[in-house]
C-alpha cells in the first residue's frame, strides 16, 4: 500500500497506471531495469466479486466509493464505467480474449514477428479455452444458420465467420487479470504502490531544449503527498498507462492539453497540445434480453459472429444475474447522474419505476432464464472529446462520445440488429426462447429499461434506426484521447516533449478486433521488449552501491531535491 511508501523514491521507469497495458510492461522492463508502477486502486485478489464468473454484474454495477469499478456517465447520458483496481478493464470485463485483425496491426506498423511472441507471452499466463455450454452452442448455432460463415471452431485469431474466442476465466470460473502478468517480473526491480492516486507529472526546462519528464506527484490513501522521480539516465522515462480517461486527464492535469482549456482551470500549461482529449471514441452496443423457458448457464462473451459484410459484430452472455444487476446498477445512479451534470432526462421517476418493476418481475420468477444478445459497432468512425470538470485526479472528467454522429455506425447498428432478430427466430435457438413470444415483445423490454438516459420516442418501437438511438449502451471499449500521429509518435513517445510515453488504449485510432484487453495486453508486453532493446543490460552491482559523484553533477539532476543526493542516495530493490 502507498501509505508504507518513503516521501521520495527512485527507479528508472515511473508507469501511471497498472492497468491492462501497464502490468505486462511493468513485467517486461523489471528484467533490465528498475520500475515503480502507480495504481490509484486496490488489489483484485481480496475481492470475490472480481475472481468469480458469476460475480462479473455485482462488480461492474458497484458504485461504492472505493469499488474497483467507477462509474461514469457520458455527456451523451450513456452509463459507462472505468476500472480503479490492480490489473485495470481485465479485472472486471467480461473477460473475452481475441487478438486484432491483421489490418490493425500492419496499420498500426507493428513487426508482426514479435507481436505474436507477445500475445504468446500473455497467452501462457491469463487466457484460456472456455467450456461452450448450451446457450452459447445455440447462439453458435444459430449465426452459422443465419449464414455468418464459415464456423471457424475455437481460435484467439480475428478472422471472419462464426468463432469460439479465448477468455481470461478458467475452467473453474477464476478471473485472470493483467495484474497475473506480474509473476514475469522481477521482484528485486519491481515495487507496485496500490492506492496511489498521481497529481501531475513533474517537468523541467533546465539544459533541455523542451520540456522533459522527470517525476511525478502521488498520494496516498491518507493523502499525504509523496514523490517519485527518475533515475539519472536520460533513457529513463514517465509511462501513462492510465487508459482511455486517465491518460488523457493527467496529460491535462500536467500542462499539457488545449492552453486555453487548461489555464480555465489555473493549469500552468507546459505544452499547448489541442488534440489531447480528441478522438474519443466508444463503440456503441445495442441488445435484446432473451427470457428462457429452461434455466441456461451463467456464461460471458465465448461466441463472437463477425460477419464479412457488416460493419458489426454479434457477442452474446447468459444467466439472469448478468442482466438482472446490470438495470439494478443502472437504476441506482439515475439520481448521481442528475445531480452531476444538472441535465434533465426524459427517463421521468414513473418510467423508471416502471422498468425496475419489470426487472423485478423477472428476478421473482425464479424459473425464469436467460440472456442477451448483442452488436457491437466496428469503429467506430463517430468520435468526440474529453475535458476536465475538476483539478481532482479522482473526478471523472467530461466525456462526449457522440453515438452514431457519422451514418455508418448507425448503418452497423441496423445490420447488426437485424442480425439479431434472424438469430432468435433461428430454429438452432427455438427451444432456448418462449415460442409466444414475439421479437417486438422483446423490443419493447428494452424500451422499458432504464439502459441509458436518454429519451425514447414512439418510433422506436417500430424503427430499428430510433431503436439504436435511443437504446445505445457502452460494450467498456472506448479508446482515443492520446492518439498515435496526433499526440504521440509510433513509438509512442508524447511529441513535444521528452522523457515521457503513453502506451495504451488512449493512443488507438479504432478498437482493435472484437475486444481490445488481448491487444492492450500485448501492446505492454511489444512496447517493453522495444523499450528494452535500445538500453544496455544493467549493472547489477550498481543497483547495490551508491549514486557515481559524476551523476549528481549531471544536468538531468538539478531539479531533483539536492538534500536526498548528498553523499550517495542508497539504491533498495
Amino acid at each position: 500500500d502507498a501509505t508504507v511508501a518513503p516521501p521520495v523514491v527512485y527507479f528508472d521507469y515511473i508507469i501511471i497506471g497498472g492497468g491492462t497495458a501497464g502490468c505486462p510492461l511493468a513485467a517486461t522492463l523489471s528484467q533490465n531495469a528498475t520500475v515503480l508502477v502507480l495504481e490509484r486502486g486496490g488489489s483484485p485478489y481480496r475481492d470475490f466479486n472480481i475472481t468469480n464468473v458469476g460475480n462479473f454484474g455485482s462488480t461492474i454495477s458497484d458504485t461504492s466509493p472505493h469499488s474497483a469499478s467507477q462509474i461514469f456517465i457520458s455527456e451523451d447520458g450513456v452509463y459507462n464505467t472505468r476500472a480503479r483496481v490492480l490489473g485495470g478493464g481485465s479485472a472486471i470485463n467480461a473477460g473475452f480474449y481475441s487478438h486484432a485483425e491483421p489490418e490493425f496491426v500492419r496499420d498500426a506498423g507493428w513487426d508482426e514477428d514479435l507481436v505474436r511472441r507477445s500475445y504468446d507471452w500473455v497467452e501462457s499466463k491469463v487466457a484460456f479455452e472456455p467450456q461452450v455450454k448450451q446457450w452459447q452452442s445455440a447462439v453458435r448455432d444459430a449465426l452459422v444458420e443465419i449464414g455468418v460463415l464459415p464456423y471457424n471452431g475455437f481460435t484467439y485469431n480475428h478472422v471472419d465467420g462464426t468463432k469460439i474466442g479465448g477468455t481470461i476465466f478458467d475452467d473453474q470460473g477464476h478471473r485472470h487479470t493483467a495484474a497475473d502478468l506480474l509473476e514475469y517480473a522481477n521482484p528485486l526491480t519491481v515495487k507496485v504502490y496500490l492506492h496511489a492516486t498521481v497529481s501531475r507529472i513533474l517537468f523541467t526546462r533546465r539544459q533541455w531544449p523542451k520540456p522533459r519528464a522527470y517525476g511525478v506527484v502521488f498520494e496516498d490513501a491518507l493523502g499525504i503527498r509523496k514523490r517519485a522521480f527518475l533515475r539519472p539516465n536520460p533513457q529513463n522515462e514517465v509511462i501513462l498507462t492510465a487508459g482511455a480517461l486517465g491518460s488523457p486527464q493527467l496529460m491535462m492535469l500536467s500542462g499539457i492539453g488545449p492552453a486555453l482549456h487548461l489555464k480555465s482551470h489555473g493549469i500552468h500549461v507546459v505544452l499547448d497540445q489541442p488534440n489531447v482529449g480528441q478522438g474519443m471514441a466508444d463503440n456503441p452496443m445495442n441488445l435484446l434480453y432473451v427470457p428462457s423457458p429452461v434455466p441456461v448457464e451463467i456464461s460471458l462473451i465465448q461466441v463472437v459472429g463477425i460477419p464479412s459484410n457488416q460493419n458489426t459484430y454479434i457477442e452474446t452472455a447468459s444467466g439472469l444475474s448478468f442482466a438482472y444487476s446490470w438495470a439494478q446498477g443502472f437504476a441506482r445512479d439515475y439520481v448521481t447522474f442528475f445531480n452531476q451534470s444538472g441535465k434533465p432526462s426524459s427517463l421521468t421517476a414513473e418510467t423508471m419505476a416502471r422498468a425496475i418493476d419489470t426487472v423485478h418481475a423477472y428476478a421473482a420468477n425464479t424459473s425464469l432464464k436467460g440472456g442477451v444478445i448483442l452488436e457491437k459497432v466496428r469503429g467506430p468512425l463517430s468520435s468526440g472529446d474529453l475535458k476536465l470538470r475538476s483539478r481532482s485526479p479522482r473526478d471523472n472528467p467530461a466525456v462526449t462520445f457522440n453515438y452514431f454522429k457519422d451514418p455508418q455506425d448507425l448503418r452497423g447498428c441496423v445490420e447488426g440488429m437485424r442480425s439479431i432478430i434472424n438469430l432468435i427466430n433461428a430454429p438452432s435457438f427455438a427451444r432456448l426462447r418462449y415460442a409466444h413470444l414475439p421479437v417486438q415483445a422483446l423490443v419493447d423490454l428494452m424500451l422499458n429499461l432504464p439502459v441509458n438516459l436518454r429519451p425514447r420516442h414512439v418510433s422506436s418501437s417500430i424503427s430499428l434506426e430510433q431503436f439504436c438511438i435511443d437504446t445505445v449502451m457502452t460494450i467498456w471499449h472506448y479508446h482515443g484521447g492520446c492518439q498515435v500521429g496526433k499526440v504521440v509518435d509510433q513509438d509512442y513517445r508524447v511529441v513535444g516533449v521528452d522523457g515521457l510515453r503513453v502506451i495504451d488504449g488512449s493512443t488507438f485510432l479504432k478498437s482493435p478486433g472484437t475486444n481490445p484487453q488481448a491487444t492492450v495486453m500485448m501492446l505492454g508486453r511489444y512496447m517493453g521488449t522495444r523499450i528494452l532493446q535500445g538500453r544496455p543490460p544493467v549493472n547489477w552491482r550498481r543497483l547495490q552501491g551508491r549514486f557515481p559523484a559524476s551523476w549528481r553533477r549531471r544536468p538531468w539532476l538539478s531539479h531533483i531535491p539536492r538534500k536526498n543526493m548528498q553523499g550517495g542516495e542508497k539504491i533498495k530493490p
